[in-house]
């Protein structure tokens, strides 16, 4: 591996770390190369041009910039850069950090779903990162390829027909030794086992039987990883998505890295309202500019909030019901300013879980007519929707 900033490297304490990054220049059409440090004692960022081969930032605080957010693959927002972490720059990160994060295929199943935000919050309080998430229908293929190694078993056709009765959430999550710690705390398939032996499990709080255990997971690193593959297929699965009496949600990014997913989903599902589809979204800055170019020259916060929507994943939700769904969604969420809201609506999304009015939450549709707009525009119009 071929490092360009080899005296910074060479210096680097033991809280440090280096990547080398790449962002795309949507104006030069170009994709541009940095090595990308981080400093742990004090949480600040300094950026060296490759090409170049000079300083292209000086050490700087970034707020949205924590040390779980590092590892390859990952995409971070500096100064409106919209930033993927493609390599590690020195070997000190490498053995620091290699071999560190683990992928693992999480699902919810039909009868989970219904605890979804609970399950989710479980989740998140055990240390997991959600990478990628979307809500699906199974198809039979899909099913009968995730459990071919039940093929011979009698409950084999039951638990193919249950997997594809309903929708399902795929979750990819990351942690530490994440194969393993996703089996520990999924506990025991029979959730009667589970309630015995594992009794804070997932399958302990929110099983029913063996076939109606709430989620699914791989049992090694191979099966995560060739599961993983299965859904990246997108051949084995359907939209859930309707476009019809709907309203579109979407949790911003910094109350994503707030672990709060679940929490407003369960308030959300708490309020009486459907959700459904569901997907996790990384936005670029010219993504983020179109969905939000209603807000240009009106709202004087407009890159304000085209910065925030591109921090960091976030959470889009098509939300259905009665024709007044975007009234009644509206009035759930609160005033877009938080600090308003919990004088004068404290029970409010954003008043729980808003810090102002830039990161606020929760983005929700405005004008009924513009529901179906918003929805199309994550599961149609970014091409994300399998």
């Amino acid at each position: 591996m071929h490092y360009c900033h080899y005296s910074l490297v060479m210096s680097a304490p033991d809280d440090t770390y280096a990547f080398l990054a790449e962002w795309y220049d949507s104006n030069a059409s170009l994709i541009r190369k940095y090595q990308f440090i981080f400093y742990c004692e004090d949480g600040t960022v300094e950026m060296y041009d490759i090409k170049n081969r000079r300083t292209f930032l000086k050490r700087t605080g970034i707020d949205n910039v924590r040390p779980e957010h590092l590892y390859i693959g990952s995409t971070i927002n500096v100064l409106s850069r919209q930033l993927t972490l493609t390599g590690y720059a020195d070997q000190h990160t490498a053995n620091k950090l290699s071999g560190r994060q683990e992928k693992t295929l999480a699902i919810i199943k039909p009868d989970g779903m219904i605890r979804i935000g609970e399950i989710i919050t479980t989740i998140e309080k055990n240390g997991f990162k959600i990478c990628a998430a979307r809500m699906v229908r199974l198809k039979k293929n899909g099913a009968e390829k995730l459990y071919e190694k039940h093929s011979r078993t009698p409950f084999f056709d039951d638990l193919v027909q249950f997997m594809c009765s309903a929708q399902i959430l795929i979750l990819e999550l990351m942690a530490e030794n994440g194969v393993q710690k996703w089996q520990e705390l999924l506990g025991p398939s029979d959730p009667a086992e589970a309630k015995v032996h594992a009794s804070g499990s997932i399958r302990a709080q929110f099983g029913g039987c063996k076939l109606r255990n709430a989620c699914h997971g791989p049992d090694s690193v191979t099966s995560a990883r060739e599961e993983l593959d299965l859904f990246d297929s997108g051949h084995v699965t359907e939209s859930t998505v309707k476009c019809e009496n709907c309203t579109c949600c979407v949790i911003k990014p910094h109350a994503v890295l707030a672990g709060l997913i679940g929490n407003i989903i369960s308030d959300i599902s708490s309020a009486g309202f459907t959700i459904s589809a569901f997907q996790l979204f990384s936005l670029e800055r010219a993504s983020a500019e179109e969905f939000l170019e209603i807000y240009k020259g009106v709202m004087v916060e407009y890159n304000q909030m085209v910065m925030e929507l591109t921090a960091g994943p976030c959470i889009a939700i098509e939300i259905t019901g009665s024709p007044s769904v975007a009234q009644d969604f509206r009035e759930l969420v609160g005033p877009s300013d938080p600090e308003i809201g919990r004088q004068l609506r404290p029970h409010t999304l954003r008043a729980k879980y808003g810090k102002d009015k830039i990161k606020n939450a929760i983005h929700c549709t405005d004008l009924p007519e513009d529901g179906i707009l918003e929805v199309e525009y994550f599961f149609k119009i970014l091409g994300l929707d399998h």
